[in-house]
């Protein structure tokens, strides 16, 4: 196996293999210091790294039926949208990494990073595995799009920004500057075909956002249309890792077949176009971060819910969800907290050579 430092090396050679001009470097030495603060936001930024190591890692769960995944699963990978019919939506926001992979990874990930990001109040390990299986279960036998117009009142209430926030959530993407040289004219073409006819003067601006998807260009584009601020992200997509980890010659951006799923009440504004995502970003359409409300991403019913959610991105394929539900059966209730414990092990031992390499 390799080193940390090398993986590292190796993986951004190949992003700049994909990218070419487009990389952004300094989006690169950002998430390098990121990857040296904690063990959290390693394992947000190394998705690369987890396919490369989980099978050696927990290698009696290579053999479990493979269903199209989420890939880069964590606790943060969860937000809202609005639905076509303007209803407010929770779910998996983020599917970058999607591909064909055993069903597994998706709640061991989830688990590892509950593990890393509790505090010494958090629950327990075993607590984490258990709930999230249980919502897992309950998500795959009866799959549904988590709506919260009407349910999930503590949810919503957790979500809704008060109006100061709402205002420097505007005031924020209005103040972008402009990069310092022209974005490639694809971003341009699709943010334009992204916004409402005859919204205001396009200017797209170069955002630094998430963690793992660092390196790779991004654009937002902040407009008037009738009365108020629209605005809308594009975003590269590469090969999932776990295909460039297991399966090479799948170079297929799978994002919008999974984001798509009959149990999800999907974005309209959620589009990819080749090898660009582009998306709706406001006040309403936002994840929760562990360092604003751990409390509240690591609570009993939220974990259950991540793991309900995973169900549902999981239950497209009906075939797959009856083999599931037969290997869920046989491998009993330990595993998964046993899995996510040795996983987040690795991962802390990593982020500290990281860290030590310098």
């Amino acid at each position: 196996m390799t080193t940390i430092s090398q993986s590292v090396r190796n993986f951004e050679t190949w992003l700049a293999g994909e990218l070419g001009d487009d990389l952004v470097k300094d989006d690169l030495r950002q998430k390098h210091e990121k990857m040296r603060s904690g063990d959290f936001v390693f394992l947000r930024a190394t998705y690369w790294r987890w396919c490369e190591i989980i099978l050696d890692i927990c290698p009696e769960l290579g053999s479990a039926p493979e269903v199209l995944a989420i890939g880069d699963t964590h606790l943060e990978n969860f937000g809202t949208w609005r639905d076509i019919e303007g209803r407010l939506v929770w779910g998996v926001n983020d599917f970058d990494d999607a591909a064909v992979m055993p069903y597994v990874f998706d709640l061991v990930r989830l688990a590892a990073s509950a593990i890393l990001a509790r505090g010494d109040d958090g629950p327990s390990v075993r607590m984490i595995g258990e709930l999230i299986l249980s919502g897992y279960r309950r998500g795959l036998e009866n799959p549904l799009p988590v709506i919260l117009e009407r349910d999930h009142k503590w949810l919503r209430k957790a979500l809704m920004l008060p109006n100061s926030e709402r205002r420097e959530f505007w005031e924020k993407y209005e103040m972008l500057l402009p990069g310092s040289k022209p974005p490639p004219s694809a971003y341009v073409e699709a943010l334009a075909a992204a916004l409402p006819s005859g919204a205001g003067p396009l200017v797209p601006k170069p955002r630094s956002g998430g963690t793992g998807s660092l390196g790779r260009p991004r654009f937002v584009a902040y407009a008037e249309w009738q009365g108020g601020p629209v605005l809308r992200e594009a975003k590269a997509l590469l090969p999932s890792a776990w295909s460039l980890c297991h399966n090479p010659q799948d170079v297929t951006i799978h994002a919008s077949e999974i984001a798509n799923g009959r149990a999800r009440s999907a974005d309209p504004h959620y589009r990819v176009s080749g090898r660009i995502l582009v998306r709706r970003l406001s006040p309403n359409s936002r994840k929760i971060e562990i360092v604003r409300q751990p409390k509240t991403l690591l609570s009993p019913t939220m974990l259950e819910l991540m793991g309900f959610e995973i169900g549902n991105c999981h239950s497209d394929d009906a075939a797959a969800v009856t083999a599931i539900l037969k290997d869920l059966a046989v491998r009993g209730n330990d595993w998964l907290h046993e899995a996510a414990r040795a996983a987040a092990s690795s991962v802390s031992a990593e982020q500290k050579a990281y860290s030590r390499a310098g």
